[in-house]
């Protein structure tokens, strides 16, 4: 149980971690190029971002740590998690690309690389553990809404 709580304990701080360095690029964008763009009438306030994020890194973090704490030797776990380091990768990108280099075709296109990676580890964490997978659904629900706005962002705006 102690390494289960140390290994969740890092991979939370890892993925927030992510998140703070992805935020940014976010923020760099966001008080001036963003507020400029036709946005869709989906479009949540500004305000709801951090913290949705913020429990969603978690959540991703704590799932992480429940894979990762049931035997990183077994090539199953290693799977798992490289799918889960490659989307926690991808999550980074669409932040570089979006608002970094204020790109919203170009953060299309990763945000639907990001939702199918994250599909993909849904479907390694399930073989590991089904709880961390349950752990991930709101993430993944929570980049289908996203890309839908990015999309309608990119639209609104060519």
């Amino acid at each position: 149980m102690k390494k289960r709580i140390v290994y969740i304990t890092i991979s939370v701080l890892v993925c927030l971690a992510i998140g703070f360095l992805a935020s940014i690029a976010t923020q760099s964008s966001v008080n001036d190029w963003y507020v400029t763009l036709n946005k869709p009438s989906f479009t949540p306030p500004n305000y709801l971002f951090a913290p949705v994020w913020t429990a969603l890194y978690i959540m991703m973090g704590i799932a992480a740590g429940i894979v990762w704490s049931k035997g990183y030797h077994h090539i199953w776990v290693k799977t798992a998690l490289y799918h889960f380091v490659f989307q926690l990768l991808l999550n980074a990108l669409w932040s570089i690309v979006f608002f970094g280099l204020k790109n919203p075709l170009g953060g299309m296109i990763v945000i639907l690389a990001l939702l199918t990676m994250i599909i993909l580890t849904i479907k390694w964490f399930k073989v590991i553990s089904k709880p961390a997978a349950l752990l991930m659904i709101p993430y993944v629900l929570w980049v289908a809404f996203a890309s839908a706005l990015n999309y309608k962002i990119w639209e609104l705006n060519s």
